[in-house]
């Protein structure tokens, strides 16, 4: 168990990046990282939160500020990414889920509160029906929730449909870590609302040395991943949870664009009654600051704490 720092941010504004630990989970082919914000306050619940598909643990900074230590935040590395890029394959979202459950029973035996961004939330899903013994309620954030895949689309063209330029990032190379964070403030969904805690987050996905370094991400596991978020299983699992879950939706998509992932005629025709899952709105937010941004990792640790039955201060 090694305290960590995390990489110096440029000038922004914002509260820095809370200090965390990093941890190693021994996984099939070898030790998954999971970052470990501890809980400041006895018998506090235990969360345990999943990025995206590009992601990395750190998109939960903020989030883990906000839980103000009332309670314990772990959030893995998923396979293929930063601490954990090294992993092999499998990849798929049901190898995550099976990796998150041997991460449950590692370092949060008593069924933590199960959370979830973007491909985060499908595997959230996924490993709440392939584990129910392992996890309590759900929070899916911007995601969880699929619709079948447009069959006219190649493969490498559903991946472009699904995440967009940040698939194009995979196989960029970046001069030193000032070209990396230009080359992300000038994202929509990051102008105007860059952080310290964004530029830790961002900054742990980049490898390598001067003047080559690159994503942490494998191509071949985002693809695979990808792909896989509209396999039949994981887009019924939602449909099967064995615990109550909350979907928070952003109002705005991807690339901050007006129209978000979900809406209410979306998820009228997703016709989530019945499933045990609650839609709510997170006004003024997109896909990417639902859950960076302030006012979005606030709702989410707020959820959070009541999903752990825990109440907000």
């Amino acid at each position: 168990m090694t305290p960590t720092g995390t990489t110096p941010a440029a000038a922004s504004a914002g509260p820095e990046p809370l200090p965390f630990e990093e941890l190693r989970v021994p996984v099939p082919g070898g030790d998954l990282a999971v970052l470990r914000w501890p809980a400041s306050v006895p018998r506090a619940p235990t969360v345990l939160a999943l990025h995206g598909i590009t992601a990395n643990g750190l998109s939960w900074g903020a989030v883990a500020r906000h839980l103000a230590g009332r309670a314990t935040l772990l959030a893995p590395d998923l396979r293929g990414r930063a601490g954990s890029s090294e992993l092999p394959g499998p990849y798929g979202i049901d190898a995550h889920a099976d990796d998150v459950a041997v991460v449950a029973e590692a370092l949060a035996p008593e069924r933590p509160v199960l959370a979830g961004h973007s491909m985060g939330a499908f595997t959230a899903a996924l490993a709440s029906v392939r584990h129910p013994e392992r996890f309590g309620p759900l929070l899916l954030v911007d995601g969880g929730v699929g619709f079948p895949a447009p069959t006219h689309l190649s493969p490498d063209e559903l991946m472009t449909a699904v995440i967009g330029p940040a698939m194009d990032r995979l196989s960029m190379v970046f001069q030193d870590r000032t070209a990396y964070r230009e080359f992300w403030q000038a994202h929509p969904s990051f102008a105007d609302r860059w952080t310290p805690e964004t530029e830790a987050y961002i900054q742990r996905d980049l490898v390598g040395t001067e003047p080559v370094m690159r994503s942490s991400c494998r191509l071949e596991a985002v693809r695979t991943d990808g792909i896989g978020l509209f396999d039949e299983d994981v887009l019924a699992a939602v449909r099967s949870l064995p615990v109550p879950a909350t979907l928070l939706w952003a109002e705005r998509g991807l690339m901050d664009e007006p129209q978000g992932l979900y809406d209410p005629e979306r998820l009228a025709a997703a016709a989530l009654d019945g499933t045990g899952v609650t839609p709510l709105r997170a006004p003024d937010t997109n896909h990417y600051t639902v859950l960076t941004g302030e006012a979005g990792a606030a709702l989410v640790a707020d959820l959070l704490l009541k999903s752990a039955s825990v109440e907000p201060a």
